[in-house]
């Protein structure tokens, strides 16, 4: 069978680019394609352009243009470019003239064109080269910013060459952004590009402080051609989201692989400003033509591909590393550490960041157990809420997305069991995917519920399909939910509808369907169609048409009155066809009958005249040839016959030499026998048997009479009828006629004709002849991989004629479907079949062909499955010998296949015989085996085999002979490096110190520490032939100290020692006192504290707070000194001092504080504080900031902020069209230094409305209103 072609890239060699144009202006768009003479499409947002005053539309060879004059705001849209199954889009966007004057420059062409005026997006997306500099400042003047939209610039289509580098650059506005926007890189619908960075994938992000805009690229270096497809980036904000789609395209790599140093000679376009560089490098890879020549292109190209690959290579070794999860990840003991290794020289204010990010949560006092923050259930599946209160008595209410849970049903239940209170919800469908909540009094506890969906699965497989060029292909699929998303792939490449227009996919409930409308060569290949919970796969073969004539017509020889039939038979059942006589297609009537059913069409003329004497032709429609024959009219001549004639049969055959008659078996057979005789003759026919004869009578001298009935009965003389065998005598010749031949019928037939003047005899020998029996069941042996010989008899019965060859065909075990393996018949009885896909079970079948026709089907084979053994095992190896036993090591086999694998059989062999011997009784599942009972000083082989059900792979065998003798090994301690300096643990850390050591036979191992020997109950010890174990599983300060472990051989040994130091915390310094108070400075001194913990002091933390607040506040970090002075302290305040003891578990857990105070006097004279008039501060709220309204996203939260002032501080109120939403737990309400905010948790159409936000206190109240939208995404 063929293989598939290859389906080329792309059909166009240069495409039209994304471009800009002034307003009245006139823009060209060019493409080239690979071929000459391929009618090329324009499409305007999906309508096709005719030409006209506007539109102008050339095709010079493979050269192609689409001009458009006089351009306006009305063409500014998407475009497109159709060859074949290949299209290119781009845009045209338009300017207007004072615009064009900020972004180019005033020596820019007036009329710009796709070849010579390149995007920015198409500056950096078009290269082989990777950037990661921002987009230049006219690129982002150009774009429009987008009142409901995110981005300011989308990454635009891009196209590289296999192994190039390719940027792909996203401009988000952060002007109204308070935080950095959320961004996601996706390829085609699931694949979460976030996952895949490494070496060919690098993500970076920047913010341009100047034009206030976020910059996110994806770099794909050295790309592959699987990388080309469908991309999209996603980004999202608090309550804004936004996406865009894009292709990228990757052309097979040149055979030549420097630069062309033609490229240099073409014209570089004239840009301004910043676009020069890109239109350089534009010119040097072939996509530019300007106005004048730059030979210095071709070394800026090389330089510049020398930066970016120094640039990936700078990028590759230093990976991006997100240094503050980290930070919030690790204990306060290893932030210095971090701060070393990361280069953070700013610690303390990053650390007081941390410390503001970290609040501890409010201890509940109604709930004992709040509900999980996230719930998960299989679709149709039941779950339980359940909470624990502290008092059993309290009333509980269930919220869904903030209303009320009433009973309805067995849909929920509500359940209270002493102080718990369960919530059962039977049933779960994609409408209880929400958010729930519990609440007791004014405490809420919340809970989020994923319903998932099961996985969809294929209840009714692909079939195999065999078909003819042009016809229609259809594959259908059953999956076992309505609506599911199913992915269709051929030879492992998915198919989609933007890549061509060849497929078609329908969908009727949990129908599927890929439908290729008019098939090719090309489409041969494995179909196959993947859901989330399964896949299924399906060969499809396209043949050439090819008519195979199982049975030509015949000419015929007729006499008037008579009947004449042409049949013939063809191997395709749906090839109609046309009759015609001497070249004019035959008219049928009530005497010309034409029927076609199933494989055999007919022609029949009845009561044949001499105008019917003619050629006839049979043509098949859709076939390039015809069969014919020849209608011979017979006329009758009348001969005057004396009187007492002899009778006479007129026959080419005399005597006992029969003539033999072909007739096929269902046909007709008529013998016109002429005979003569005056009286007329009395006719007597007779099958010629073995033992008797069966005589057929008809005397003309009694009344006519026909004999019929079955000539094989040879005891029953036949009576006239007008029955299937019969006899009949008409004035000059005698017909026998045997209506739908048997093959009982079969024999040589005696005609006799008498009367008074003699008789005469003659033999008629007839042979039916019909298509074979069906032969017996095809035999499957040597079954493999891919492929299996079928084996088959002749059948018993060759229908008469010989047996021209034979059909083959398959299917799938589970299929109705079957499929032809061979168009040209098979002469031997056997074939190897090919082509099937490994774990899959099939059948065979066979039919016998001879030249009447086909056969029936033999009966299907045994079903089988094509596998294939394992390879050889890997890696085999000899790990251990002793006196008398061995242990072999190997890994698994490369390809295990279908079949799986079932174990592996070792064998071994004497050196110098070659008897292989089992070593083990059956096979076994493992990687390793010990092989005991060897006779001492042998010399063996050893081999391993790897089996399964198609049988045993090739076996890995030792390359030299073993000694079955064990070798003395001195023991050896092989110390782990980090062992080899002290090993320090917190109090409560695990140790567990693995001992690797070597040495034979197996050495004795022995622990001490500090010279003693180790505590069971404290310590354990395990021990093994490679290694030892020494565990604790909770360690204290009294596992410190030295421990000895020692291997010994009998008088051989080697001992190593460890030091294991256990810390704590340690204590608070001790005697912290305050020596001296001068100015706006405090002098302390302390002394070290009691307790180190049993590690270094490495420093203290000195703290101050006020005695009006108490609030402290580091002053020193990491203070090595016993003594210090706190400066900068205001005048008039009273501070205490705390400091904390630091060591490398981190800061005690108490704190030495000052017994007295510090106060900072004041200085000057005493000041005598005037009397003034109190003021009057109050003041009725009023709003600063007004309440905008609002168009937000369904599913996404919502924000509605605005600002108040008054005195005193006023009561907020929020309503929802005239409703108070205080109660309500979808709405939270925040006020902080008079900014009052309403976050709506993920809106929906309902929450659309008015919205009032009211400031109330004692001097008056104030009121504000917006309106919010809420739109659903499309």
């Amino acid at each position: 069978m063929p293989e598939p072609a290859k389906k080329p890239a792309s059909a166009f060699i240069k495409k039209p680019k994304t471009t800009d144009v002034v307003a009245g202006g006139v823009v060209i768009f060019e493409a080239e394609t690979e071929k000459t003479g391929i009618k090329v499409k324009w499409q305007q947002n999906g309508t096709e352009i005719t030409a006209s005053e506007k539109y102008s539309i050339k095709s010079e060879g493979n050269k192609h243009s689409l001009t458009i004059k006089n351009v306006g705001k009305e063409d500014e849209a998407a475009y497109a470019v159709i060859a074949g199954s290949s299209k290119v889009k781009f845009e045209l966007k338009v300017k207007e003239p004072e615009e064009v004057e900020k972004v180019i420059p005033a020596e820019a062409p007036p009329e710009p064109s796709v070849s010579n005026v390149p995007t920015a997006a198409d500056a950096v997306q078009t290269g082989d080269s990777k950037s990661s500099e921002a987009p230049p400042a006219e690129a982002q003047e150009e774009v429009s910013v987008d009142p409901i939209g995110l981005f300011v610039s989308r990454p635009q289509d891009g196209e590289v060459t296999d192994g190039g580098n390719i940027t792909f650059t996203a401009v988000v506005a952060g002007e109204s952004l308070l935080k950095k926007p959320s961004v996601k890189w996706f390829k085609g619908k699931w694949m979460d590009l976030g996952s895949k960075v490494g070496k060919h994938l690098q993500l970076h992000d920047s913010y341009d402080r100047n034009n206030k805009v976020y910059i996110f690229e994806m770099n794909i270096i050295e790309a592959k051609m699987t990388y080309a497809g469908g991309y999209r980036c996603e980004v999202s904000t608090k309550d804004k989201f936004d996406c865009c789609n894009f292709n990228l395209v990757v052309n097979e790599a040149p055979a030549v692989g420097d630069l062309d140093i033609r490229t240099t000679f073409r014209r570089a376009s004239i840009l301004g400003g910043g676009r020069r560089m890109t239109a350089a490098l534009s010119s040097v890879d072939g996509h530019e033509e300007g106005r004048e020549l730059d030979f210095s292109a071709l070394l800026k190209k090389r330089s510049f591909l020398r930066s970016v690959h120094r640039t990936d290579t700078k990028t590759e070794s230093q990976p991006e590393v997100d240094v503050w999860e980290i930070l919030r990840n690790a204990p306060p003991s290893e932030y210095e550490r971090i701060a070393f290794q990361y280069g953070i020289t700013d610690l303390r204010g990053l650390l007081k960041r941390l410390k503001r990010m970290k609040k501890e949560e409010k201890k509940s006092t109604s709930f004992l157990k709040r509900l999980d923050p996230a719930y998960q259930i299989d679709k149709g599946q039941k779950i339980k809420l359940m909470v624990e209160l502290a008092n059993p008595d309290d009333e509980v209410k269930w919220l869904k997305n903030g209303q009320e849970i009433q009973v309805s049903g067995s849909k929920y239940i509500f359940e209270a069991l002493g102080n718990k209170r369960i919530l059962t919800i039977n049933h779960c469908s994609l409408a209880d995917d929400a958010a729930y909540q519990c609440v007791v009094g004014e405490e809420k506890s919340f809970t989020e519920l994923f319903v998932r969906e099961p996985p969809i699965l294929i209840t009714r497989p692909l079939e195999d399909q065999v078909v003819m060029v042009g016809e229609r292909v259809e594959f259908e699929i059953d999956v076992s939910e309505e609506g599911a998303a199913v992915k269709w792939e051929k030879d492992g490449l998915e198919l989609t509808r933007e890549e061509t227009f060849k497929y078609r996919f329908k969908k009727d409930g949990k129908k599927h369907y890929l439908i290729i409308n008019e098939s090719t060569k090309e489409d041969n290949g494995h179909y196959k169609v993947q859901t989330n919970g399964g896949e299924s796969v399906a060969e499809l073969i396209v043949q050439e048409k090819k008519l195979e004539v199982y049975q030509s017509i015949a000419d015929l020889t007729v006499k008037a009155r008579d009947q004449a039939v042409f049949k013939c038979e063809v191997s395709d059942e749906n090839v109609k066809g046309i009759w015609l006589k001497n070249g004019k297609e035959v008219i049928p009537n009530e005497r010309i009958k034409i029927s076609h059913i199933g494989r055999i069409h007919k022609l029949s003329i009845d009561d044949v005249t001499p105008e019917d004497e003619a050629d006839y032709s049979f043509v098949p429609e859709g076939f390039a040839y015809n069969l014919s024959a020849r209608l011979q009219f017979l006329e009758i001549k009348i001969d005057f016959v004396p009187r007492q004639e002899p009778p006479k049969i007129h026959l080419d055959c005399k005597g006992q030499t029969p003539d033999t008659i072909i007739v096929v078996a269902g046909n007709k057979l008529r013998l016109d026998v002429p005979i003569s005789g005056d009286p007329v003759p009395t006719v007597i026919w007779q099958k010629v048997n073995k033992v008797k004869d069966v005589v057929i009578k008809h005397d003309r001298s009694t009344a006519p009479m026909d004999a019929s009935g079955d000539l094989s009965n040879d005891d029953k003389l036949l009576a006239d009828s007008e029955g299937r065998v019969r006899v009949e005598m008409l004035e000059d010749h005698c017909v026998f006629t045997i209506e739908g031949a048997e093959k009982g019928d079969e024999g040589v037939y005696r005609v006799t004709v008498r009367n008074p003047a003699g008789e005469d005899t003659a033999d008629i020998n007839v042979k039916v002849i019909d298509v074979p029996d069906p032969p017996e069941a095809p035999q499957i042996s040597n079954v493999g991989e891919d492929s299996c010989m079928v084996q088959w008899q002749p059948p018993k019965y060759d229908g008469g004629q010989p047996v021209l060859g034979y059909i083959l065909e398959r299917k799938k075990k589970k299929s109705y479907r079957w499929m032809r393996l061979n168009f040209d018949l098979l002469n031997d009885l056997s074939y190897e079949a090919k082509r099937m896909i490994e774990g899959v079970v099939y059948e065979m079948r066979v039919y016998a062909v001879n030249s009447v026709g086909m056969s029936r089907p033999s009966p299907a084979s045994q079903p089988f499955m094509p596998i294939a053994p394992p390879s050889e095992p890997m890696h085999f190896m000899v790990e251990d010998i002793s006196d008398t036993s061995v242990t072999l090591k190997w890994r698994p086999p490369e390809r295990i296949g279908a079949g799986g694998l079932d174990g592996y059989i070792i064998e071994y062999c004497k050196d110098g015989s070659t008897e292989w011997i089992p070593a083990l009784r059956g096979p076994t599942e493992y990687t390793s085996a010990l092989l005991n009972g060897l006779v001492t000083g042998d010399k063996l082989y050893f081999r391993v085999t790897a089996i399964n059900v198609a049988g045993t792979s090739q076996p890995a065998i030792t390359k030299e002979p073993i000694t079955i003798r064990e070798i003395l090994q001195r023991p050896k301690i092989w110390m782990p490096r980090n062992l080899r300096q002290t090993l320090m643990k917190k109090v409560g850390d695990t140790v567990n110190i693995v001992i690797p050591f070597q040495g034979k036979p197996r050495p004795q191992v022995t622990w001490t520490k500090d010279g003693q020997p180790l505590d069971s109950k404290e310590v354990a010890v395990r021990n093994s032939t490679t290694d030892t174990i020494l565990f604790i599983r909770k360690a204290e300060r009294h596992h410190s100290g030295i421990y000895e472990v020692e291997v010994q051989i009998e008088n051989m040994s080697d001992k190593v020692a460890i030091t294991m130091q256990i810390m704590d915390k340690p204590g608070p310094p001790q005697n912290v006192k305050i020596v001296d108070v001068w100015g706006f400075n405090v002098a302390l001194e302390w002394n070290p504290p009691q307790d180190d913990g049993n590690a270094q002091i490495t420093g203290y933390t000195v703290q101050k707070a006020d005695k009006k607040t108490m609030e402290w506040y580091t002053v020193f970090d990491h203070y090595r000194r016993t003594n210090c002075v706190v400066s900068d302290l205001i005048m008039g305040n009273e501070y205490y001092f705390r400091i904390f003891s630091d060591n490398l578990c981190g800061l005690s857990e108490n704190a030495a504080t000052t017994k007295n105070s510090a106060y900072i006097k004041k200085t000057g004279t005493d000041y005598k504080h005037p009397s003034y008039k109190e003021h009057d501060f109050s003041e009725a709220p009023k709003f600063t900031h007004p309440l905008p309204d609002r168009s937000v996203i369904a599913g996404y939260n919502a924000t509605l902020s605005c600002a108040v002032r008054g005195s005193p501080k006023p009561k907020i109120f929020w309503f929802k069209n005239k409703m108070d939403l205080s109660g309500d737990a979808k709405y939270r309400m925040f006020s902080k230094h008079g900014v009052l905010t309403l976050e709506i948790r993920k809106p929906s159409p309902f929450d659309a409305g008015l919205y009032t936000c009211k400031a109330v206190n004692e001097s008056g109240e104030a009121e504000i209103e917006c309106r919010l939208d809420v739109r659903i995404p499309q």
